[in-house]
């Protein structure tokens, strides 16, 4: 947990850390962790995560050991405007490059399975969307890893779709209509 009024964690200052242990292992971005936090009068802070799906879940307290005077207060506003538009950029390119992992796992994933249900040409225009992706991933343009994350799921849709009527057809395998 940090305070302060920066886009990115790594410019503000700690509090506390805790971690959610227990979670089973899951698919990227699978996992549904509901925090609450809570402030009691005495200024308390209060905060737990559960994981939805498996039930996991952890808290802690963090108790104000020190706190900030008026003058540090107003330091960290100033530092916040001074610096919002490069913190906003910071933040966009992070966000960006985490759909990028995202993506590239789950089309690599999806390969890994059913790449028989491409063609060869197909295969290898996946495989260049991928490629383009994984370079822009490691820029510094947000927009320019943005319109490659686009590209890939737009050139990926048929895939998507091929594999759900698999899917639908295998579950519906020798199956009777009243069944269903």
């Amino acid at each position: 947990m940090v305070q302060g009024e920066r886009e990115l964690v790594s410019d503000c200052r700690s509090l506390a850390k805790f971690e959610l242990r227990g979670i089973p292992p899951m698919a990227a971005g699978a996992a549904r962790v509901r925090v609450t936090y809570q402030v009691d009068a005495d200024g308390l802070l209060s905060v737990s995560a559960r994981e939805l799906c498996s039930g996991v879940e952890a808290s802690i307290e963090v108790k104000p050991s020190y706190g900030l005077g008026d003058e540090q207060i107003a330091q960290m506003l100033q530092d916040s405007f001074k610096t919002a538009d490069i913190d906003m950029k910071a933040r966009a390119l992070r966000e960006e490059q985490v759909e990028a992992e995202r993506i590239l796992l789950a089309t690599q994933s999806a390969l890994d399975a059913d790449a028989e249900l491409l063609s060869e040409g197909e295969r290898a225009d996946v495989v260049r969307l991928l490629d383009v992706v994984r370079s822009q991933a490691h820029g510094e343009d947000h927009v320019a890893i943005k319109a490659a994350v686009d590209a890939l799921a737009t050139g990926t849709e048929e895939f998507a779709a091929r594999r759900m009527d698999r899917s639908v057809r295998s579950a519906l395998a020798g199956k009777r209509l009243d069944e269903v």
